[in-house]
């Protein structure tokens, strides 16, 4: 392994420390390195604070800060240009000095794209460009896709029995994971925007959609009830968090309740017409726990990015097919008595 490939292993670690708290933005993490010593470290730590490179620099101690110009920065993507919530990175790094910049990955957000590269590199800044960059693409996968599909990236979660069973037969609630499998997938929850059911897993399994099993915020609801067919005595519907019904009758806010109703036609098209309005909404990543249908619909419009499939030790004396994964397994893990296996497209990088 390079000194470069060690210090950026570092961003990474860094970068995950703000996962769940800086969508839409990317989670990026920063290292200031000084002769093969750290001198200063940063990571993105919510949406409208400060970015990694700032985080970094003002974290060098004032009887280091003379060694600024001299040091090397470390990011696991590049560098903006663009003024948003804070002003242009690029600016910081030559207001400081610093003399060289090594980048994972680009920065795929419209007025970036290279810019930011291109800026420092014409003001005389020494640039090294993809140090383990397949895997700075993977830590900033969310942002890219949010950015150039103008869509949420799309993950599906769903449990099915060793004999391939998604559910019982007969609208009956059943289990088919273990206590660690529900932590992992609200881990799952914390580090997404959103999550979204249909309106008969709404009414069998009356879910609470939230994240009390690990830590962090839980997620935006969202429920597909196209008829407003739900009765309002759900977990869904008792104001611990706000939840979005998507529906064809109505648009307005129950303040109250923390519920907003979205009109959308139901017709064909739907699924991408969904996915616009909540990249309206600045909503980057979409947690699928529908059932089996709502499932399917995602597979078969091509519009999901990575699927996370639990096989349970439980099996019904009579049940519903699971859907079928048009992907191919990249991870396998065991949690407990489950085995979680990770999809993704045929496509996928």
């Amino acid at each position: 392994m390079t000194r470069d490939e060690r210090y950026m292993l570092r961003c990474f670690d860094l970068a995950v420390l703000g996962a769940g708290r800086t969508s839409p933005n990317p989670m990026v993490g920063a290292v200031l390195v000084y002769e093969d010593r750290i001198i200063g470290e940063g990571f993105h730590a919510r949406y409208g604070a400060s970015h990694a490179e700032v985080n970094a620099v003002t974290s060098v101690p004032a009887s280091l800060r003379h060694l600024i110009p001299k040091s090397t920065l470390y990011v696991s993507l590049e560098p903006c240009c663009i003024t948003g919530k804070t002003g242009p990175c690029t600016n910081l790094i030559l207001e400081q000095g610093i003399p060289r910049v090594v980048v994972s990955c680009l920065d795929l957000s419209p007025g970036v794209a290279g810019r930011g590269i291109a800026i420092l590199q014409s003001a005389g800044v020494e640039v090294t460009l993809g140090v383990l960059e397949k895997e700075g693409k993977h830590l900033s996968r969310f942002r890219n896709h949010f950015v150039t599909r103008q869509a949420p990236y799309v993950i599906l979660k769903y449990a099915v029995t060793p004999s391939g069973q998604f559910a019982p037969t007969g609208n009956l609630q059943s289990w088919i994971t273990g206590p660690l499998s529900r932590r992992f997938t609200h881990r799952l929850r914390s580090e997404t925007d959103a999550i979204l059911i249909g309106a008969r897993t709404a009414a069998i399994d009356n879910p609470q959609l939230d994240n009390r099993y690990y830590f962090g915020a839980s997620p935006l609801r969202i429920v597909l009830d196209r008829h407003l067919a739900l009765p309002d005595n759900l977990h869904l519907f008792d104001g611990a968090s706000p939840t979005l019904v998507v529906n064809e009758l109505k648009s307005e806010k129950d303040t109250a309740r923390k519920v907003e109703y979205l009109h959308i036609d139901f017709g064909e098209g739907f699924l991408p017409r969904l996915l616009g309005e909540l990249h309206r909404r600045k909503i980057s990543t979409l947690l699928v726990e529908g059932g089996a249908r709502l499932i399917r619909s995602f597979y078969d419009a091509g519009l999901w990015q990575e699927a996370y499939i639990y096989t349970g030790s439980v099996d019904f004396p009579a049940g519903i097919a699971a859907p079928q994964c048009p992907g191919e397994c990249v991870e396998t893990f065991v949690i407990g008595g489950d085995t979680l296996r990770l999809y993704r497209p045929l496509s996928s990088e």
